[in-house]
């Protein structure tokens, strides 16, 4: 099975694509940011976010989309525009026809860390050992989302 998690966010979203046979073992297949500006309009900024989305989900083919759900933040603006960003998200998933599978951030740390309230840093550190990796992955949207893709596999 292959997945690809999701971070989503209107400046950068993170996604990782990891492909598993069993839940014991889990391999880094790629990670990256979409990335837009802030003086581009939004309407366009969000084109992108589909378009490097697609052109990610016609590479890679993922069985499933995990995505972070949307939680409140203190700032209505960001959460406004993380709305927007998980709008498109969502849209070009649907049009793909792909099972698309929402995790709260307490779960996506339960399974990675095996703690609700684990830090960037632990979540960082344990995907790098999850993942057999040299290095822990960076960004830190792109290391969430190969966090959120090996959440749903520890869920299936």
């Amino acid at each position: 099975m292959i997945v690809l998690g999701i971070d989503p966010g209107l400046s950068v979203t993170g996604w990782g694509v990891v492909e598993t046979f069993s839940r014991d073992k889990i391999d880094l297949i790629e990670y990256g940011c979409i990335k837009t500006t802030h003086s581009v309009p939004l309407i366009q900024r969000l084109q992108s976010i589909n378009i490097d989305l697609q052109f990610i989900i016609s590479k890679y083919k993922p069985n499933a989309v995990a995505i972070e759900e949307l939680f409140f933040l203190k700032a209505s603006k960001s959460i406004v525009s993380l709305g927007q960003a998980r709008g498109a998200i969502i849209l070009t998933t649907s049009l793909n026809k792909i099972p698309l599978f929402e995790y709260n951030p307490r779960l996506v740390k339960v399974a990675v860390t095996g703690y609700g309230s684990a830090g960037k840093c632990q979540i960082q550190y344990m995907v790098k050992i999850l993942l057999r990796l040299k290095n822990i992955p960076t960004p830190d949207d792109a290391a969430d989302a190969l966090a959120i893709a090996m959440c749903h596999i520890s869920s299936v």
